[in-house]
């Protein structure tokens, strides 16, 4: 008997007057694709760039969709670069930071004026500080994934959305960027939700008018942290 999914497909396959699959055609059918995670056309721009090249890609990318990106040499800079960055935009020194261990990296203790809440967003947070799993040099696309330390809520929720992002997590493509995802979570159950931010919220009206900030936060700063603080150990 065949199941849901196989029933759909014969009945498409019907409407366009086409016959049943033979062997040779079902054997390259939708599992095997699934199974052999072919890649999908790579943009030439990704192809040809050393590590420090992508990290410049990313960053002209992700700022031309209105994203701003402070560059540090270490972890050390990270809480100034996070401070300084609140200060800029007059923004209150409160924080809602995912309680996910690769924020523990940094010294949030040398900035005791940041207020620092771990957890979820709640509803008067103007301000969330997250990690990233990767960032997508091919469009300047930030890649994160959900879980316990890694609530969504941050991501939308408050009005001003801080990323801190190490070097080595700017890939080419979008590709590279789910191979390291399966590759994490080989045998064990996906992340329920992974999340592509591109630059902050955005729509436009009737009259095409770009509206920042209409769906999730109207600000979207990152701090890549450059250095050699940047690579995996």
């Amino acid at each position: 008997m065949e199941d849901a999914r196989s029933q759909i497909l014969t009945g498409i396959r019907k409407s366009l007057k086409r016959g049943p699959l033979g062997e040779a055609a079902a054997a390259v059918g939708p599992a095997s694709r699934i199974a052999e995670h072919r890649p999908g056309l790579i943009p030439a721009r990704t192809t040809s760039l050393d590590r420090q090249g992508l990290r410049d890609l990313f960053v002209k990318m992700a700022e031309e969709v209105q994203t701003t990106v402070t560059r540090v040499a270490d972890a050390a800079a990270v809480p100034g670069a996070v401070a300084d960055y609140l200060a800029r935009h007059n923004l209150p020194a409160e924080i809602a930071m995912a309680p996910d261990p690769a924020l523990d990296a940094y010294p949030w203790a040398d900035r005791p004026l940041l207020r620092i809440r771990r957890g979820r967003a709640e509803d008067h947070d103007q301000v969330s500080v997250t990690a990233a799993f990767a960032a997508i040099a091919e469009t300047g696309t930030l890649m994160l994934t959900s879980g316990h330390d890694r609530p969504t809520t941050l991501n939308l929720m408050p009005d001003t959305h801080i990323v801190v992002l190490r070097a080595d997590q700017v890939v080419g493509p979008y590709e590279t960027a789910w191979a390291r995802l399966r590759a994490q979570y080989e045998g064990n159950a996906m992340p329920r939700t992974v999340n592509f931010i591109t630059g902050p919220s955005r729509t436009g009206d009737i009259e095409q008018r770009i509206q920042l900030g209409a769906h999730g936060p109207r600000r979207l700063h990152i701090v890549l942290v450059d250095g050699p603080d940047g690579e995996a150990a």
